[in-house]
Formats: structure tokens, C-alpha cells, sequence
């Protein structure tokens, strides 16, 4: 059975009570905290290039961020699995799910959900008044998200506006106000995720399209590669014109030349028809946020 649980051997070190609550909360595969803390990274460190550098402050945030990442994608799991966990039994990769395969009821679900958005909500009350509304603004997203797939081809463009939150409040924990940078950047990352979901969501196209759900892979298809290319073309330049607006050094060039060359190399490695491929591609693109992450480290300071 091709499964995206991982039984990793730190798992099974912990009391086996607590190992349905770990995969229900995704631990055991930390890419979706990556790509969730990533852009808010890259926004803390090209916000903190505009002042003084990098400040005690400025780690203590990149801390704050990391744990709460770590929390609000669990949460955002949990949520996603309460949903679809009538769905999930029916494909093959996540029939086996805590809550689609009964090892964790409904109320257990709520009741862990609760511990994590009250745990979320202690770190966003620890950061400045217009970092706490545009995360107060997240949790509508949050929520209504995981429906989107059963009423729009384009799921993966809701969870882009969902997930790439972080781009802006990173910037609102460091300058306290928002800036075009800051929303260049967040438009940078919804279009990588655009790009990046849709290449996770051909693992399950078949599967999708027997039970009614829609996707950006079931409306492209075959064109696919040619709609993905697009969306990190669409990254590229966003991210070119956020750096121009931060008057970062000219060593921001042959680092968006990497990033191109990290693209193309995706595009040809892929294959939509292969499961693994479409999983090994996605989570290539935790390389790729820390390679941006690095650009903006060596051009902004």
C-alpha cells in the first residue's frame, strides 16, 4: 500500500498512546513545517536587513515562529483530517490516517486541536498588535480550506493564501507596519506553493477523480508542467522585484540564478505519473526555501 505515513524509528521511542496523535499532527514529516516556516524566514531576515541586522530580537522571533509553525500546521492537519476523513478512507495514501482509519475519534481530535490552537494563540499574543491581527486573520483560511477542494479546481491556490500568512506577519514582528516588499514576497509564495501542491497533489489524481475531489493536477493534467513552470516563473519575478525594493547587493542575481537552475531541475526530474516522484520533488522544495533563505543572508547584509 502506498502510504505517506513514515514509521521512523523516533516514533517508536515515544509511548505508543501518543503515536496516532504524532501522525495526526504530521510530525513525522517535518516538510509541511518547513514550508510553512520558510517564508516567514525570509521576511524576518529581508525585514531585519532594512535595520540594524540581525538583533537578539530578530532570533528570539525566528524561535517564536519555528514553534509556532510547528503548532499551527498540526492544528491545520487536525482541521484538514476532521474534514476529509470520510474522503481519506477511500484513497489509497491516507486511508490509513488516525482519524479516517478510527484509531482517533472525533472529540479526541477536538480536544487535541484545542491544546494546539490555545498553544498557537500564547506565541501570537507575544507579538505587536498588527502581527496578532494578520494572524487572527489566518484562521477563517485556516478553516474553511480544506472544503475548498470538494467546490473548486483550485484548492492549492486557497492554500497558498492560507499557508504563505507568515510572509506577512514576519514582516510585521520586525517593522511593526506591512510594506510592498512584504507583499511581494508573500505573492512569491503562493505561487510557489501553487507550484509546489500541485506537483504533491498527482500522487492522488486518480484516486481524486473517482470520489469527486478537484485539484489543480485534475484541471491541468498533462499540461501540468508547462502551468507549474508558470507559477515559478511568477515566484521568480516576485521575488526579483521584492529584492530590488530592499536594495539588496548584486550577489541577489546569480543567487535567483540558482533558484532558477533548482526550478528547471524539478520540471525535468518530475514524473506525474509516478507517486514517488511527485512525493520526492515536493519535498525538494524545502532545499529550495533555504536556498532563498541564503540568497537573502549573503545580498541583504
Amino acid at each position: 500500500m502506498f502510504t505517506d505515513l513514515q514509521k521512523w524509528n523516533w516514533i517508536q521511542r515515544v509511548p505508543e498512546k501518543w503515536h496516532s496523535y504524532i501522525y495526526l499532527a504530521r510530525l513525522d514529516r517535518p516538510i509541511g513545517v518547513w514550508l510553512l516556516l520558510l517564508p516567514a524566514c525570509w521576511s524576518i531576515i529581508l525585514a531585519s536587513s532594512q535595520l540594524a541586522g540581525v538583533s537578539f530580537k530578530v532570533v528570539a522571533l525566528l524561535v517564536f515562529f519555528a514553534v509556532g509553525a510547528v503548532v499551527m500546521r498540526a492544528a491545520g492537519c487536525v482541521i484538514n483530517d476532521l474534514w476529509d476523513r470520510n474522503l481519506d478512507s477511500q484513497v489509497e495514501r491516507t486511508s490509513v490516517r488516525p482519524l479516517a482509519s478510527g484509531d482517533i475519534s472525533v472529540s479526541q481530535a477536538l480536544v487535541f486541536l484545542g491544546i494546539l490552537l490555545s498553544i498557537g494563540f500564547c506565541i501570537l499574543i507575544l507579538m505587536n498588535g498588527t502581527t496578532i491581527l494578520l494572524g487572527l486573520l489566518t484562521i477563517p483560511l485556516i478553516v474553511i480550506y480544506p472544503f475548498m477542494k470538494r467546490i473548486t479546481f483550485w484548492p492549492q491556490g486557497v492554500l497558498g493564501l492560507t499557508f504563505n500568512f507568515g510572509a506577512l506577519m514576519g514582516w510585521a514582528a520586525v517593522m511593526n507596519s506591512m510594506s510592498l516588499q512584504a507583499f511581494l514576497l508573500y505573492i512569491a509564495a503562493c505561487f510557489w506553493t501553487l507550484g509546489y501542491d500541485t506537483i504533491y497533489a498527482h500522487q492522488d489524481k486518480e484516486d481524486d477523480a473517482l470520489i469527486g475531489v478537484k485539484s489543480t493536477a485534475l484541471k491541468f493534467g498533462e499540461d501540468s508542467k508547462k502551468w507549474v513552470s508558470g507559477f515559478y516563473s511568477a515566484m521568480l519575478v516576485s521575488l526579483a522585484l521584492a529584492f530590488a525594493l530592499s536594495d539588496v547587493n548584486l550577489l541577489a542575481l546569480p543567487g535567483l540564478a540558482l533558484v532558477a537552475a533548482h526550478f528547471f531541475w524539478q520540471i525535468g526530474q518530475w514524473d506525474m505519473d509516478d507517486p514517488v516522484s511527485s512525493l520526492a520533488v515536493f519535498k525538494s522544495n524545502r532545499d529550495l526555501g533555504f536556498l532563498i533563505l541564503g540568497v537573502i543572508l549573503v545580498s541583504g547584509f
